[in-house]
């Protein structure tokens, strides 16, 4: 590759980084893009975490051959390295510098740096050449290491990285560092936008505790759902952030019938109704597209299948499908958790009852779907089952499906 091709093809990463938004699609083409440009079998990509830099992605393709692709990095997971110079990664963190070294293990002992041989070992495998590249902001700082592994040349053997690439693969680095600053400034955005809406989904339903904690569980039961029908990430990312306005009607019910331990008698009932029409009067003329999928679960999600349900009776696919996931989502909460007018149903109990529920007062492709998801919702389940802790889980941000 000539030096116009090398430049052509820097402009064409920068392109392709410059427009993924999602924080892990966007660490993985990060690496996939540079070892292509540098032909190297494997590498991994750190991102700094404080004082720490954090294994975030690892692609090795002997390994994935071997053990398949998702184990590459199964010595890895959750495994940080500290940010001093006596380890490759640390050093290039620390001063900014990139390493080129032929052979991992013939970096002499007085060197500063030193080879960790611990990934080898563990996988059978033999690392020798390397190229540890900081990614670093414009202003010089540095939020990510880049390190390829084994060079491979037109035969296929392993050499050396060229020298020529220590500037290009930095020009590249610096490219990805702003692209992933993009993108985790778009996800705290984001987070911070779906930090209000639940902060203002609580504060309608704040009088009852109970079901402050319900918004959450039932907004990651859809997500989780949604995920299952084969939604794509924005997708479900968008039901997850719609999910909670689903009940902000009750913002206009009294307390007198919102709060009492018992059954309902049918006048209250009628008055309980409307907390559907007035979230959709909330909501309604908003521009933001997620507030328009708001808008529409909070006036539908208690449309049955079958047509018995309110405030329209509108019956099968009349029903928008976000409505008709939460609806699943939102029935199986409240069967499984604690309510001030009933104990909770056993979890097993509450999903044979949403199983029993299918084309009648659900869409049937939404309970298969339910069924898919069980294992994430068992999860989600288990994790906010206790309220003292799901309470305080929630001072603290929604889980983001993006962030690495």
């Amino acid at each position: 590759m000539d030096l116009r091709e090398q430049l052509l093809k820097l402009t064409e990463i920068g392109i392709a980084l410059s427009s993924e938004r999602n924080v892990n699609n966007l660490l993985d083409l990060i690496l996939a893009h540079a070892r292509n440009f540098t032909s190297a079998e494997a590498g991994t990509l750190f991102t700094r975490e404080g004082d720490n830099l954090r294994f975030q992605v690892t692609q090795n393709d002997v390994l994935s051959e071997r053990l398949g692709s998702g184990n590459t990095g199964r010595f890895l997971r959750d495994k940080t390295v500290p940010i001093t110079k006596t380890s490759l990664s640390g050093f290039t963190a620390s001063t900014g510098e990139v390493l080129n070294i032929p052979d991992a293990y013939s970096i002499p002992s007085s060197s500063e740096y030193h080879f960790n041989d611990e990934y080898d070992r563990k996988n059978n495998y033999r690392t020798r050449s390397l190229l540890v590249v900081p990614m670093k902001k414009p202003n010089g700082e540095v939020i990510g290491v880049l390190q390829l592994i084994n060079a491979r040349d037109g035969k296929g053997q392993i050499v050396a990285f060229h020298g020529d690439f220590e500037r290009l693969v930095l020009s590249m680095a610096s490219q990805a560092a702003v692209a992933l600053s993009n993108a985790l400034l778009t996800l705290d955005l984001k987070q911070a936008y779906l930090d209000t809406i639940m902060r203002l989904a609580i504060a309608a339903e704040f009088r009852d505790t109970d079901t402050a904690v319900h918004i959450r569980r039932m907004s990651m039961y859809s997500a989780a759902i949604a995920e299952a029908m084969g939604y794509s990430p924005d997708g479900v990312e968008q039901i997850l952030y719609a999910a909670p306005m689903h009940d902000i009607g009750k913002i206009g019910v009294s307390d007198r019938i919102l709060l009492k331990p018992g059954k309902l008698t049918d006048e209250e009932f009628a008055e309980m109704k409307k907390h559907t029409t007035i979230g959709a009067a909330i909501l309604e003329g908003a521009e933001a597209p997620v507030l328009k999928l708001s808008h529409e679960i909070a006036l539908a999600h208690h449309e049955k299948w079958d047509g018995s349900g309110y405030p329209y009776g509108k019956k099968a696919e009349d029903i928008p499908i976000t409505a008709r996931i939460v609806a699943v989502a939102d029935v199986f909460d409240a069967l499984s958790s604690v309510r001030c007018y009933k104990p909770a149903m056993p979890f097993d109990k509450a999903v044979a009852m949403i199983k029993e529920g299918a084309g009648k007062h659900f869409d049937p492709a939404c309970v298969t779907a339910f069924e898919k998801a069980l294992p994430k919702i068992t999860q989600i389940y288990r994790e906010y089952s206790d309220e003292t802790g799901a309470m305080h889980k929630l001072t603290g941000a929604m889980p983001v499906l993006s962030r690495p």
